[in-house]
């Protein structure tokens, strides 16, 4: 028969026991806790979206120099860059921090030629309301380029003042250089918009 100093001892026991079992678990949950928000960071910008900001005039009237913007990766993984989205790419393959902003323009298979300062896709000028000035130099398009199945066509806004798929050290872009899209402008404030429709 056990003595009231027994049970006792095996109240604090269990009690010892238990709150053994409850510090364990917070150390665990908090662990848990820490690891998982390691993971999002360090995945959040690599394959969901990330912060940017846009260096230099290129991209105007339609983005300025210091604008911020959300770059979104998702939506490239399931469906291909549509004509007139703004996409961010790598331009040379060994530069890996090197990203540069365009406005896709040629899709893969199609013929593009710039004559005359418009644009020109399978021999029919399109309907550019993007373009803040017609174009004084069509640098390689000046012939006609097919672009190959994985190829795209891109070009800044600012027609006259941007470094893009018209210079012979870019020239079209491979579907594999290109980043994401912009999705959204985040800053400044008054300009706040959904860029990706």
């Amino acid at each position: 028969m056990k003595n009231k100093d027994d049970y006792s001892k095996e109240n604090d026991n269990s009690k010892e026991d238990e709150g053994k079992f409850n510090l364990v678990k917070e150390v665990l949950e908090m662990l848990v806790y820490f690891v998982a928000i390691i993971i999002i960071f360090l995945l959040l910008p690599h394959f969901v979206g990330q912060h940017i900001e846009v260096k230099g005039s290129s991209m105007e009237n339609t983005l300025s120099n210091k604008d911020h913007l959300i770059l979104e990766k998702i939506t490239y993984r399931f469906k291909e860059p549509k004509r007139f989205e703004i996409v961010v790419f790598r331009p040379y393959d060994k530069e890996e921090e090197t990203y540069y902003i365009k406005r896709v323009i040629g899709l893969p298979g199609e013929k593009i030629q710039i004559k005359d300062g418009e644009v020109y896709i399978n021999d029919e000028a399109i309907e550019d309301i993007y373009g803040s000035d017609i174009i004084a130099n069509p640098g390689i398009a000046s012939s006609e380029i097919q672009l190959d199945e994985d190829e795209y066509f891109l070009i800044g806004d600012n027609r006259n003042n941007s470094t893009d798929s018209r210079s012979a050290k870019i020239g079209p872009v491979k579907r594999k250089a290109i980043v994401g899209r912009a999705w959204a402008r985040i800053w400044p404030v008054k300009e706040i918009e959904i860029l990706a429709h």
